[in-house]
């Protein structure tokens, strides 16, 4: 397998784009993401692209130009634009191609998503209790979760607190205003322990990034962020994940936990050598669980790293450096590339007010998504 660089990135921002669809938002980002590593369109020599609810990410052709490229259409729930990217960097990576792109986006409308039991091979009672709102799912697993290893909901208060103070520098961002503890804490209850600042939106957005071999990326003066790591993996027996109807007693592992175990293998190092992280933060329980099953902490120990601030952008760990899903909201198809977009531009030094200082050299993303798929990358400069 030979190296693969990202050399170019490229967003259309996240929130509400009025008059425009979500694929024109993701052309706007594949545009931008061509002209930073300086080629064009026909340069691509093939496309991987995911989109959950704004239609088949191959139409996209007719917006860039039809130039005959083999373009693959990528559908796995929040991982959608994982996926994508994993499938460029194999297809670089197995020597096939020198230069290609990764692209997701999406265009949700306003209110909660609309998931159906059958897409999910779930019977329809499921739904018909109330169960596909995935609020409701995720509070109780929080609600157990802060049961068994002692996380107080001043925790949950401060990861919100967190995304939005970053978010006031991130142009991509959709809520870029700060809010305070006090006003997160004791704002409205939609799923208890979850109030309304806790959660993410579905939202609109795209993100494109071009990969290249290493000989592409040196020609084009871009050889700096490489991708060390790219797994997927979903959940074993016994996991408890997203539109579970039962939990089994003899409890087993997480999606979350194998993928990122493949990812540090594949990578050769582990959580003790990240510089910074991007987590799937649908909610703020989630950033917090999913801070131990990607190996940063033991299980209740977030309660000390969130006091003492250990995940802001001057800690020990920064952790979602523009606001993650809570302030940028959730176009699936666009999210998963967000992370990486992110991490490539920090590990460049262009974070602006967001920075992390220090010299950041490895950047690590986690996506989560129903029924229990997790992504994990791992970039190094």
């Amino acid at each position: 397998m030979q190296d693969v660089y990202i050399v170019g990135i490229g967003i259309h921002p996240f929130g509400r784009s009025e008059g425009l669809s979500g694929l024109q938002q993701g052309a706007n980002a594949a545009r931008a993401a061509m002209a930073d590593a300086g080629l064009e369109w026909p340069d691509m020599e093939f496309g991987f692209g995911g989109s959950d609810s704004a239609g088949n990410a191959d139409t996209i052709v007719n917006e860039l130009g039809l130039t005959g490229l083999p373009f693959i259409n990528v559908k796995n729930g929040c991982a959608t634009g994982g996926s994508a990217l994993i499938g460029s960097w194999q297809a670089i990576a197995s020597g096939a191609h020198d230069v290609g792109i990764a692209i997701g986006f999406d265009k949700h409308p306003r209110g909660a998503f609309n998931a159906m039991p059958a897409e999910y091979s779930l019977p329809e009672w499921y739904g018909e209790a109330g169960f596909m709102v995935t609020t409701q799912f995720f509070a109780m697993k929080l609600q157990r979760y802060m049961a068994l290893h002692g996380i107080s909901p001043t925790s949950l208060g401060r990861v919100a607190e967190k995304a939005f103070r970053n978010a006031v520098h991130a142009d991509h961002a959709w809520r870029r205003a700060p809010v305070d503890l006090d006003t997160i804490l004791n704002a409205p209850m939609i799923s208890d322990p979850l109030t309304k600042y806790m959660f993410c939106s579905p939202a609109e957005g795209g993100v494109a990034l071009v990969l290249a071999s290493a000989k592409k990326a040196r020609e084009l003066g871009r050889d700096k962020v490489r991708i060390k790591a790219a797994v997927i993996r979903t959940r074993p027996p016994g996991s408890f994940e997203v539109f579970a109807p039962s939990m089994d007693i003899e409890r087993g592992g997480a999606p979350t936990l194998l993928a990122s175990k493949a990812a540090y293998e594949m990578a050769g190092i582990g959580p003790e050598d990240i510089d910074l992280a991007q987590l799937q933060d649908t909610e703020s329980g989630a950033e917090i669980m999913h801070m131990a099953e990607n190996g940063f902490c033991a299980d209740g120990d977030q309660e000390e790293w969130l006091a003492n601030g250990w995940t802001n952008i001057d800690g020990r760990l920064p952790v979602n450096t523009d606001g993650g899903c809570l302030a940028c909201g959730e176009p699936i198809g666009a999210s998963g590339l967000r992370q990486v977009y992110e991490n490539a531009l920090q590990l460049r030094g262009l974070g602006g007010g967001r920075q992390v200082p220090g010299d950041p050299r490895t950047a690590y993303s986690h996506v989560y998504g129903a029924p229990g798929i997790s992504g994990v990358t791992i970039l190094e400069r």
